[in-house]
């Protein structure tokens, strides 16, 4: 496990001597101390800084108290933990304290050790606090590899080079259609490497306009902005020993890509309206859509970040190049979903399973995901059927029938393919025309005779896949 990372301590009292004692034993324990000697200079400080933990005594001259540095710090930076001195530690004065968000009040006179315990216990709060924001997310994936599924050969090679660069700091870059799980691996990756212990912080690049995506990353001094109420963390810092998934790269706008090459290249930063440049140990694993070559080219992503990214890319295949691991998917979302809907033991028929492996699975693995959750919960027994799939995914209703970009293992029925392909272009062809049989085979390239033999052998009469198509003219019989 990796050791806990220094704090950023500010120590606030009117005594020198205390200044310095705290000071020299916090120094020597690996922290970063700031002193400020009056209430006063340490409100000033911390409208200006972000602290992870600020000691204060309570009584100090001037019209700055000891509880003024605790509101002050309570209202400007929330996730700072604030532990009072005080000489005059009293039931009534620890209340208040506890009232107004203090971690804990220390008597004086103490000793070195019990600062020590007090300052560990305050961080490891403050750590479980973000944490706790977080855990959700990690508990997603903690199997490491049991979310990503598929045994074809094409996932093989992305399991190894997950295996391969999972205990590197190198930075990812995943590439692959919507839906293909990048976020599952960006997150199989973290849970496999050093960093497992500590967070996994993701964020969308598309999903906010610059200035929130700026604030997001890299956090804000309180001021620096409307709205800017309170000092904030960025999602780097939060991040800080762990990992950060930028998903929807090709997405960040050009202001942010110099300030997102800095950081990758230093290593450091500096908050919206911040003085002060911040160091953070972060993993980046970044997952796009969009092809980013065409992107530099384009000029609307920078070269250098490109390559500074794509140092151990990742192409993740799209659902339909993998028809071999549908069943496997399916085994694992009829269980999944099966459980949630108090529906054990379901199965799926030969015919539904090849439909789904013949579809073309646009939004890939999420797409079959909604798939499988709306026909189980619609199934009305224990087996799901090609009807529960529902009629756009039939390959019977002809027009709904998708050409399958590779062949299955099992083979696929090429005859019945092609037919339903054929009579699903007559019964188009017929809505188009309005039902003119003339007109219908002209947009075919068939003659009328062609035409009308095929509308036979497929049975398309009216009511039948061409309803209330009028009768043709007597004129209309030619070609």
């Amino acid at each position: 496990m990796m050791e806990p990372a220094s704090a950023k301590i500010l120590v606030v009292d009117d005594e020198r001597g205390m200044r310095e004692v705290l000071s020299t034993f916090l120094e020597r324990a690996g922290h970063s101390v700031a002193l400020a000697e009056t209430g006063e200079q340490a409100v000033r400080m911390i409208e200006s800084d972000i602290f992870d933990v600020v000691l204060t005594d309570l009584k100090m001259p001037g019209p700055i108290g000891g509880m003024d540095v605790l509101k002050t710090v309570k209202e400007i930076s929330p996730d700072t933990v604030v532990v009072v001195l005080t000489a005059f530690a009293t039931f009534d004065v620890g209340i208040e304290a506890m009232k107004l968000g203090a971690y804990d009040v220390l008597p004086k006179p103490f000793n070195n050790d019990h600062v020590e315990l007090i300052v560990r216990k305050a961080l490891d709060a403050k750590r479980l606090t973000a944490e706790n924001l977080l855990l959700k997310r990690e508990l997603k994936g903690r199997g490491a590899f049991e979310n990503i599924i598929g045994e074809s050969e094409a996932m093989q090679k992305v399991f190894a080079i997950i295996r391969r660069v999972a205990e590197t700091n190198s930075t990812v870059l995943l590439c692959g259609e919507s839906g293909t799980g990048k976020e599952l691996v960006a997150l199989a990756i973290h849970n496999n490497s050093l960093r497992r212990d500590r967070a996994f912080v993701t964020v969308c690049c598309a999903a906010l306009p610059e200035p929130l995506l700026e604030s997001e990353l890299f956090g804000h001094m309180r001021g620096s902005f409307t709205g800017a109420v309170s000092n904030k963390e960025g999602l780097f810092e939060v991040a800080s020993g762990g990992t950060l998934f930028l998903d929807e790269i090709g997405e960040i706008p050009p202001g942010i890509q110099a300030k997102l090459l800095r950081v990758i290249q230093e290593r450091e930063f500096r908050r919206v309206g911040g003085t002060r440049n911040i160091k953070v140990d972060v993993r980046i694993i970044a997952a796009t859509n969009r092809d980013l070559n065409k992107a530099v080219a384009q000029g609307l992503f920078r070269e250098d970040l490109y390559y500074r990214l794509e140092v151990i890319p990742i192409t993740l295949p799209p659902l339909r190049s993998r028809p071999e691991d549908i069943p496997l998917l399916l085994q694992h979302f009829l269980g999944h979903f099966g459980r949630r809907a108090n529906k054990p033991g379901l199965t799926i028929s030969p015919e539904a399973l090849k439909a789904l492996q013949q579809y073309e699975w646009k939004g890939n693995v999420r797409e079959l995901v909604n798939v499988m959750e709306r026909a189980v919960a619609l199934a009305p027994g224990p087996e799901i059927t090609l009807a529960d799939l529902g009629d756009w995914l039939r390959p019977s209703s002809g027009a709904g029938t998708t050409i399958p970009t590779s062949l299955p293992q099992e083979g696929l029925d090429l005859e019945g393919l092609l037919n339903g392909l054929e009579r699903g272009l007559l019964v188009k062809a017929l809505e188009r025309s309005g039902g003119r049989k003339n007109a219908a085979a002209r947009l075919l390239k068939l003659n009328t005779r062609s035409f009308r033999y095929r509308l036979e052998k497929y049975g398309i009469k009216r009511g039948n896949g061409a309803d209330e198509a009028p009768e043709e003219d007597e004129g209309d019989e030619g070609e």
